[in-house]
């Protein structure tokens, strides 16, 4: 019998999937770094030392702990043994992570975007709505105690709202919390759906939502009633000031992915011009700060990067992230790996 494989654990013990982390010890030598060990020069130090020996894979089942250790890039990585081969983490967003460099050193990373994607998508059609409707500057209104404002919002809003049926939705990256939203948008708004990826999406998936790729970003732009940005972070902005200009005039922004990829101060002026008619950020360039100006803006919706904030999606953070440990290890082949494209061996279809 071959000896158990070993995986190290970051961050806090199991708190959801108990049975599944009961299987998970039983197939794997499990080492959890107390927290003290998770500082990043400890750990670095711990790795040097080879403290948790040639150890097969890394796990990290929460977004909130596990991370102590800063990002993952060319001071840290080099220094994990060459045992392992899969890091697979809560989370649907890896910016903290170079997964150029762990592939470079033959480690597959594992995403948690799976998991995320129905709440994700959720928070984004919240953003979609309140980008046509209005709803910003009706709920301010609302609360704000005066009869003056309240019945403004409540003559005014409608002259400008307008409902989501019809009207086109363009995604920047259909993966699967793009793809997500798309199917909510279509199903509930009847809405028509364009996207751009780097790779257009078999016919299969296309066919559901009646989606239309466009090779070229600046077209999807230049024809969409409402953008929605939902693609990873690989280090450039996505979303700068010459290509806000390549937006439809009037049109609505919303940024479920993550805050760096746009440049928040042309999107301000974007916004302050017209150019722009609405926006709803979950995410923001400078997080925890909000940009000052977009938070008196009554056409834009504000939430605190809580788009994969759900109890459904934490358990299943927790499950997936064991699971792709599980089949890779046991299985050769990962569930949600984003990296084998950069891969040095032949990863395409996922296999050791």
């Amino acid at each position: 019998m071959q000896p158990k494989r070993t995986v190290l654990h970051l961050g806090d013990p199991v708190k959801y999937n108990h049975d599944i982390y009961k299987r998970f010890a039983s197939q794997f030598n499990v080492v959890r770094p107390s927290d003290e060990e998770r500082d990043r020069p400890a750990f670095m130090t711990a790795l040097r030392e080879r403290r948790w020996g040639n150890f097969d894979a890394i796990f990290r089942p929460f977004w909130n702990t596990g991370g102590e250790m800063g990002r993952w890039d060319a001071e840290l990585v080099p220094l994990l043994p060459e045992s392992v081969k899969i890091f697979a983490s809560a989370g649907a967003g890896y910016d903290w992570a170079d997964v150029d460099i762990l592939a470079k050193h033959g480690i597959v990373y594992c995403n948690g975007a799976a998991a995320s994607s129905e709440a994700v998508a959720d928070v984004a059609i919240f953003h979609i709505l309140s980008a046509f409707r209005n709803l910003t500057w009706s709920h301010l209104a609302a609360r704000s105690s005066n009869p003056q404002e309240w019945t403004n919002a409540h003559r005014c809003v409608g002259m400008t709202a307008w409902n989501p049926r019809g009207h086109s939705l363009g995604i920047i990256g259909l993966g699967s919390i793009g793809y997500t939203t798309a199917q909510k948008a279509y199903a509930a708004f009847g809405m028509k759906i364009l996207y751009h990826d780097v790779i257009r999406k078999p016919f299969e998936q296309e066919d559901p939502i009646k989606a239309t790729f466009f090779d070229k970003l600046d077209d999807l732009l230049a024809v969409s009633d409402c953008v929605v940005l939902a693609t990873p972070f690989f280090g450039k902005k996505v979303i700068d000031r010459d290509r806000l200009q390549k937006f439809k005039k009037g049109g609505r922004f919303v940024n479920i992915a993550r805050g760096m990829l746009v440049d928040e101060e042309a999107l301000v002026d974007a916004l302050k011009t017209g150019h722009l008619f609405a926006a709803g950020l979950d995410v923001f360039e400078r997080e925890p700060h909000v940009h000052p100006e977009l938070t008196q803006m009554m056409n834009v919706s504000l939430t605190c990067h809580n788009g994969g904030a759900a109890q459904n999606t934490h358990t299943g953070f927790e499950r997936l992230a064991m699971e792709n440990v599980e089949k890779f290890l046991l299985k050769g082949k990962a569930l949600t790996p984003v990296n084998l494209h950069l891969m040095p061996f032949n990863g395409v279809n996922g296999t050791v």
